[in-house]
């Protein structure tokens, strides 16, 4: 089935079975293995991506359903010689350790930082007209993206100081 993608701003054709998943799309069709297949279920996060800005497991996103829609992958965040400010910081404070749910924690902080700055409220807000960054916030927010090394005091520290330069 032909489906036409944006990814990271560059527009793609593909031809595929109508049942590929966007994951593997994204790393077999169009090279671009930074999201990676962890549980191929939805449970472990590590194939997050944003699609049209919201963030989605791309392991549970039929390409075919996706025509026209926008895709912003790692590799649209920033690239070794120009980091984002939420990938500097995962360096800077141990955020990666193993490195294997990174691309995932990424995506999915960077759009945690775009809810909160919306003032979208989670289940630990305090109400429903304010979000704010805390330790618990981020904790509930990410809570979608694991990390089998259990480097989440460092993600979340990374996460906080980029929330700092974003200002």
């Amino acid at each position: 089935m032909k489906t036409t993608l944006t990814v990271n701003a560059r527009e793609y054709d593909v031809d595929n079975d109508p049942r590929r998943t966007l994951l593997d799309t994204l790393r077999d069709d169009l090279g671009l293995p930074g999201t990676k297949k962890g549980c191929d279920h939805g449970q472990c996060g590590a194939c997050t991506v944003l699609l049209n800005g919201e963030r989605v497991n791309s392991c549970l996103c039929l390409t075919a359903m996706h025509d026209g829609d926008e895709i912003t992958t790692i590799e649209g965040i920033g690239s070794p010689d120009k980091l984002s400010a939420l990938q500097e910081a995962f360096v800077k404070h141990d955020g990666y350790q193993c490195g294997y749910c990174t691309p995932g924690q990424i995506m999915s902080a960077t759009a945690m930082l775009k809810e909160i700055s919306d003032g979208a409220p989670s289940y630990v807000s305090d109400d429903l007209q304010t979000a704010s960054l805390s330790d618990a916030e981020m904790a509930e927010r990410m809570s979608g993206n694991l990390c089998r090394c259990s480097a989440y005091p460092l993600i979340r520290e990374a996460i906080a100081m980029a929330s700092e330069v974003k200002k």
